[in-house]
């Protein structure tokens, strides 16, 4: 991609343009504050069906990052679409979000039933159906089944595109779709419900790219995918613009920051992502909004791990060692990549015993998690790096 087209690509907003306050919470990662705008909205609006969209999308975001399953980071293997751990929400919860769901397809149905000309109403029920799949997807781990219903939110968009082109935020979801469907395995293309649709990796990155560039509602939603895209893709350099622009806009947001520490990692810019790393441990000293409660535990991961790759085990060791001796809440995923990291950091330095120490504690805690499962591995033939890593 050349300079030019990689300045084209990021999507500043309009002079005078601003963020809905329950979006500017939801983007700053400050769930029940969103939750609670979006609670106000319903009520105000009760027949409003983006309203019930919205709580929807606050309370799936509010167990992905409860779970740390907000970081790209975690997007592994060849088909990760299909690996991702599930992700656990109560009872409760799951049936607050399915109240929301049911409420917006409800109200969206009864609008396109009185008027099949309703292209809002089409849209909004393609969102609907779009938050449902990645619901029953990370929650649920209905592969299948969340695989058909986004099939059905693409369709839904094919509607609205066909009767207004124009409309540019409604061609995420055909985007999104063509790159996860073109990252299939092919057993997985032969689905009935995928007849019509064979997927297109760069065609999906480039509907994206537009409506990241053009779009008005799903503008971030489209950065933000496209920066985890274009990780996953091993395309680091178009990230960091994406990156730099999504923390111009929502400082308070640190996991932007710990992000771009991972895509200057995977550009070989160590030192500008131990500056991005100093400015995080700054900003949580300083108790910056956002960044007070951030765990420590987090930045020392990041910092760890980035060490790991650069072949510093030593320093490595000394911040996986904080991670895993810290006493603080962290996330199950956070947790276990800092054992198993630890584990790999001791087997490549030849101390054995110290490895297995730290793969049993992965394996013990959380077995059913992807560093759990790795780390057993480990148990009988210790890690190995390869030459070019």
């Amino acid at each position: 991609m050349n300079l030019l087209r990689l300045a084209l690509l990021v999507p500043l907003l309009l002079p005078g343009q601003t963020v809905a306050p329950g979006f500017e919470h939801f983007y700053s990662m400050e769930y029940e504050q969103a939750i609670a705008v979006f609670q106000k909205d319903i009520a105000a609006r009760p027949k409003d069906p983006a309203g019930y969209n919205h709580l929807a999308q606050a309370l799936l975001y509010r167990e992905m990052d409860r779970a740390g399953a907000l970081e790209s980071e975690l997007v592994t293997g060849n088909n990760p679409f299909l690996r991702r751990g599930k992700i656990a929400a109560s009872a409760a919860e799951q049936k607050r979000f399915d109240d929301a769901i049911a409420r917006a397809i409800a109200l969206c149905e009864a609008r396109v039933q009185a008027n099949a000309g309703d292209v809002e109403a089409v849209y909004l029920l393609s969102v609907a159906h779009g938050l449902e799949a990645n619901y029953n997807f990370l929650v649920r781990r209905l592969w299948r089944e969340s695989l058909k219903q986004f099939t059905l939110s693409r369709k839904l968009s094919m509607q609205v595109t066909a009767a207004e082109p124009q409309r540019v935020d409604a061609y995420l979801v055909q985007g999104v779709h063509d790159y996860i469907v073109g990252s299939l395995p092919f057993g997985w293309k032969l689905l009935g419900f995928l007849i019509g649709f064979h997927g297109d990796k760069e065609g999906g990155l480039r509907t994206v790219e537009r409506v990241a560039v053009h779009g008005d509602r799903n503008k971030f939603d489209a950065m933000i995918a496209l920066a985890v895209a274009y990780r996953r893709e091993r395309h680091a350099e178009r990230a960091v613009p994406l990156l730099l622009e999504l923390m111009r806009w929502f400082p308070r947001n640190y996991l932007f920051r710990l992000e771009l520490v991972q895509m200057y990692g995977d550009l070989g810019r160590r030192e500008e992502a131990l500056a991005v790393l100093a400015r995080i441990d700054q900003l949580k000293s300083e108790g910056a909004a956002g960044y007070k409660t951030l765990p420590a535990g987090k930045i020392q991961y990041a910092r760890g791990n980035l060490l790991f790759w650069y072949r510093d085990y030593a320093g490595a060791i000394e911040n996986l060692t904080k991670v895993t001796q810290g006493g603080e809440e962290l996330d199950v995923n956070t947790a276990m990549n800092a054992w198993m990291r630890l584990g790999q950091s001791y087997d490549l330095l030849g101390q054995r015993a110290k490895a297995l120490a730290a793969y049993r504690q992965a394996v013990t805690a959380a077995p059913e998690s992807d560093a759990g499962r790795e780390s057993k591995r480990y148990l009988s033939s210790p890690y190995r790096r390869s030459a070019g890593l």
